[in-house]
């Protein structure tokens, strides 16, 4: 089993930053790729960005290609997510999953954290 819990969410103006971050427990952290997901109201949970085992390869949706930028420390085990330049339409639930593969899809990940809500106001 792996652990994981996200803190970093809040409120922020567009055009701000905010950085999330999500600690694991339980197995080794670096036999896992990492991946971020966030969920709207009244939508479908979707891909945001993910990362392999050891950090060396990164994968983005394209709403978010050039804004957010996803890193992992395994010495720490944590992941981040910076988001910059926020738009209205990212306010979301964040979820931090972990999975065997750098996939896109949600059963790509086996464990997943309980999310932490981001708001960007216009």
């Amino acid at each position: 089993q792996v652990q994981l819990v996200e803190s970093g969410g809040g409120l922020v103006q567009a055009g701000g930053s905010l950085r999330l971050s999500c600690a694991a427990s339980g197995r080794t952290f670096s036999n896992y790729c990492m991946g971020w997901f966030r969920q709207a109201p009244g939508k479908e949970r979707e891909f945001v960005a993910a990362i392999s085992w050891r950090g060396g390869s990164t994968g983005y949706a394209d709403s978010v290609k050039g804004r957010f930028t996803i890193s992992r420390d395994n010495a720490k085990s944590t992941v981040s997510l910076q988001m910059n330049s926020l738009k209205p339409e990212d306010t979301a639930v964040y979820y931090c999953a972990a999975g065997y593969s750098m996939g896109r899809r949600y059963r790509d990940y086996n464990y997943w954290g309980q999310g932490t809500q981001v708001t960007v106001s216009s």
